[in-house]
């Protein structure tokens, strides 16, 4: 049972999903500036950010301390305390918040690493649903080629090396980021993403995301106002 649902608030909430990669970050930065630029009152969000278990989560990662239920605690935990105090605020606040990874992302790793799906679910079951969700759409190969070509070493954990699937951190990672690729494909339907073909040009995708923001959005409502003189 599902019991995620969507907010009733003024702001609306844009997620970006997709493999290490795929490019969703360029993306989302790209709309955000293009918002900015045209005047909208904007806030961007990105995964694993709170300050809050910062010093933890390092930690817990260094001394390789964090089993696949701890690591999706923490990562709840970062979570809820970026959505108490920027996401949700600003979405009442009739802001457009954008989201650089949401609760999806732990849906798709937790799941890969062993976790029970319905419990991580529960998990984040105080957040609400995006209005819109893209997911960047790449073949695991491809992405992973584009993060190995710039990046001469993998992270322990990055590369699912927790996980015990190769004593190869290469092979790990392949692994495991189709593990998560398989994941994300099961929760295209159910959560109405939004799939763009993260292999077209940079330009293209980006023309297709500002097409469909404002055709779903009515984005002259996020406009800030002049101030009156005195």
């Amino acid at each position: 049972m599902n019991l995620i649902t969507k907010h009733n608030r003024k702001g609306r909430l844009i997620a970006v999903e997709g493999l290490d990669g795929s490019g969703k970050s360029t993306q989302v930065y790209l709309l955000k500036r293009w918002l900015e630029l045209e005047g909208f009152k904007v806030f961007f969000t990105e995964w694993n950010s709170s300050v809050l278990v910062k010093n933890a989560t390092k930690k817990g990662k260094k001394l390789n301390l964090l089993t696949p239920t701890t690591f999706s605690l923490i990562h709840c935990t970062d979570f809820a305390d970026r959505y108490e105090r920027q996401i949700w605020p600003l979405l009442c606040a009739g802001y457009l918040v954008l989201a650089d990874r949401y609760m999806f992302t732990a849906f798709a790793r937790d799941a890969a690493r062993g976790c029970d799906p319905e419990w991580v679910r529960n998990l984040y079951s105080f957040a609400s649903l995006p209005d819109i969700t893209f997911y960047f759409n790449l073949p695991p190969e491809i992405a992973i080629n584009r993060i190995l070509e710039g990046r001469p070493t993998l992270k322990y954990h990055e590369a699912g090396m927790d996980l015990g699937l190769s004593t190869d951190p290469y092979q790990s990672f392949r692994l495991f980021q189709g593990m998560i690729h398989e994941k994300y494909s099961q929760m295209i339907r159910e959560f109405d993403f939004i799939s763009i073909d993260a292999s077209l040009p940079v330009d293209v995708q980006q023309h297709t995301v500002r097409e469909i923001v404002k055709e779903k959005v009515d984005l002259p409502a996020f406009k800030h106002r002049a101030r009156s003189g005195l």
